[in-house]
């Protein structure tokens, strides 16, 4: 038995990224009815809105579904305890040391996953009693570790040090993407950029449009040299701030604006480097189908070379 999928519960081990503001019951129960994992986020501070994105899935489905509580980011303990006490059985955590949180989670009898970018983060996961690692390469869209090191990388060293499920991150978009993660040690994949371009994603139009037609160098990494380091399409103004090496302050006020309004110089859009494998809009469910068939019909394809021992 794969042990993400005991983890989540869900019938694929396939997680949806837990975006501020865009990872919330409609796109998150799309994914849960799909086969995935929908994961409510929290990181938007808005904690009663995030409650009540809690209660509407458990309103909407009936497949189970996880919060991601990123640490540095929750400005009270409310979300903490209302999550303790929902009845939600998965948890990924992010952003800072979960140690703090994984008594409390644990005894709600919550599943833990914490993200990590660095193997140095892994072990130490590990070592404070986490269940598995969501392993975040360099690939991947929204915050990121400004030593850039590639999920192809960073899976491989994690899994070398670490003996507990991983799910990858960053750069996967379809089942050629799993099977690659798969074969680096991986029992699960999350996708960011390819769900926030799906048909059920609560995005403008206008965003999705940017994601489909940006080419693999559609991004760039920004504020290396400050925190947070994040990875967003290219356009006007993140160019200006790829340049001056900085981001200002005010950077993010306006984000809904162009998460929901459509303006994309209005803050940054946060994107992968796989905005170049994603070129069409698509249903929640084609996505995920597609996704586990072409695992399946790769995964195939290479075990009958094994048990035929050659290259063909």
């Amino acid at each position: 038995m794969n042990r993400v999928c005991e983890h989540l519960g869900s019938k694929y081990p396939i997680v949806q990224a837990p975006m501020g503001w865009i990872a919330r019951s409609q796109l998150a129960s799309a994914v849960c009815e799909a086969g995935g994992m929908g994961i409510i986020e929290t990181s938007s501070g808005e904690t009663e809105a995030c409650q009540a994105e809690i209660r509407k899935m458990q309103e909407i489905t009936d497949k189970p579904f996880g919060v991601n509580l990123p640490i540095l980011f929750l400005r009270e303990k409310a979300i903490l305890d209302f999550v303790c006490e929902s009845g939600v059985r998965f948890v990924t955590t992010s952003a800072g040391s979960p140690k703090k949180f994984i008594g409390p989670l644990k005894e709600a009898g919550i599943t833990v996953y914490h993200a990590v970018p660095t193997v140095d983060a892994a072990v130490k996961c590990e070592e404070a009693g986490v269940d598995g690692l969501v392993v975040e390469g360099a690939e991947g869209g929204g915050f990121k570790n400004p030593e850039e090191v590639s999920t192809l990388v960073l899976l491989q060293a994690i899994r070398a040090k670490v003996d507990i499920p991983l799910i990858a991150a960053g750069g996967i978009t379809d089942g050629k993407g799993m099977a690659a993660a798969f074969a680096l040690g991986a029992e699960g994949v999350q996708m960011g950029t390819r769900f926030v371009s799906a048909a059920e994603s609560p995005v403008h139009a206008n965003y999705k449009k940017a994601i489909i037609e940006a080419n693999e160098a559609g991004t760039w990494v920004l504020n290396k040299k400050a925190s947070p380091c994040i990875r967003a399409l290219k356009t006007e103004r993140t160019a200006k701030i790829h340049e001056d090496g900085l981001m200002p302050a005010d950077t993010f006020a306006n984000i809904l604006d162009l998460y929901f309004g459509g303006d994309m110089e209005a803050s940054v859009g946060l994107a992968g480097q796989s905005v170049g494998l994603i070129d069409e809009i698509k249903p929640v469910q084609q996505i995920i189908d597609e996704t586990v068939a072409e695992f399946f019909e790769i995964t195939s394809r290479m075990g009958a070379c094994a048990e035929n021992k050659n290259f063909g």
